[in-house]
């Protein structure tokens, strides 16, 4: 009677348990229900690989979305340079016209002016402008590198250098590597200021007066384009007896036509010098008078020439910005063809996957 109850049983508990084939079945009917349900929703399962490209293609554009408002904001300030040293240009122009008036009416020769003579030079000051901030492209590296072999040309020659740094890449550059060379360092930002420009002046006056130094010379870069700046060099002191600035000058203007940004140039041709006629009576000795405006003038030439210096930076650092937004978009549809692949390979196996339970459901 056990042994009958048992085989019962088994019989029974035979009949009522799945074969393996059916388990693997029901096992691929709910993957096939989990992939539709998944097609309905409208996401596709991926990879970690294009997960990870997705995820740097939002970084490039969010990057690219920075180097553009870069871009303009450096171009903004690009005009305000522009139009400061065009605001500064009726001073100059009138000091100059007056200064080369009295070297006509007194004569060259005659003068004997401390920041007119020439003496042989044994020690040499070179001002090294350059900017406060990176991301500009090559502007920084080229003033350095032109400072650099300016040293070693002056050096050669057996003439003590010190250098007078203006800007913090330049600064901080000597005081790492030349450290022995630097008398004076100043920070004039974006937007120098006439008594910035008033204390660079009078470190310059005050070492050449006092035979510290026989000659200054001004590292800056020349605003030429939107695309090139050329690093110059200009002998400040000792001045010239005929007159500064002698030759026609360049006004740089940025503008935009038809929507993009061009620059337009416009010579000026030099001041006149102002008719002084062989009658007139100064109250003061004319010697003492040019004495006197040359500081004035030096000072405004030092600060056209950092305005200029730092229209060039931005220059710069308007063209790197641009060139790094369009990297950013080339990487951008780079990365975007190959999230497409990677998405359309997961659509393939997803489909290959239905297609494999919807067979298996049919044998």
């Amino acid at each position: 009677m056990k042994l009958l109850c048992l085989a019962s049983f088994l019989a029974v508990a035979t009949a009522f348990t799945p074969s393996n084939s059916f388990v693997g079945n029901r096992a691929t009917q709910q993957v096939v229900d989990n992939r539709s349900h998944a097609t309905r929703r409208g996401t596709i399962v991926m990879d970690g690989k294009a997960n990870a490209i997705r995820d740097r293609i939002v970084t490039v554009k969010n990057t690219k979305k920075i180097t553009l408002a870069m871009k303009l904001v450096a171009a903004a300030k690009v005009r305000r340079a522009q139009d400061a040293v065009v605001a500064t240009r009726p001073f100059s122009e009138t000091l100059q016209s007056v200064f080369g008036g009295l070297i006509e009416r007194l004569g060259a020769d005659s003068l004997d002016l401390p920041l007119l003579n020439k003496r042989e030079v044994k020690t040499a000051t070179l001002v090294l402008v350059t900017g406060d901030r990176g991301l500009c492209g090559g502007y920084n590296n080229f003033m350095i590198k032109k400072a650099e072999a300016r040293i070693e040309e002056l050096q050669a020659q057996g003439i003590k250098v010190e250098v007078v740094t203006v800007g913090k890449k330049g600064t901080v550059f000597m005081n790492r590597y030349r450290k022995d060379l630097v008398v004076s360092s100043y920070e004039c930002g974006q937007n120098p200021t006439s008594e910035e420009a008033t204390a660079i002046s009078n470190t310059l006056l005050n070492r050449f007066l006092s035979e510290k130094t026989d000659t200054v010379e001004f590292l800056y870069t020349r605003f030429v384009s939107l695309i090139a700046s050329t690093p110059s060099s200009r002998t400040l002191l000792p001045c010239s007896a005929t007159g500064i600035e002698t030759q026609e000058d360049e006004i740089f203007q940025l503008t935009s036509k038809d929507g993009d940004f061009s620059v337009e140039k416009t010579v000026v041709p030099p001041a006149e010098p102002q008719d002084f006629p062989s009658e007139m009576i100064f109250e003061q000795d004319p010697a003492q008078i040019i004495n006197a405006m040359l500081p004035l003038y030096l000072n405004g030439q030092v600060l056209r020439m950092i305005q200029e210096a730092i229209a060039s930076e931005l220059a710069a650092r308007m063209q790197a910005m641009q060139s790094a937004s369009d990297n950013a978009k080339e990487l951008e549809k780079n990365l975007s063809q190959q999230y497409n692949r990677a998405r359309q390979a997961a659509v393939t196996q997803e489909i290959l996957e239905i297609v494999s339970g919807a067979s298996a459901l049919e044998e």
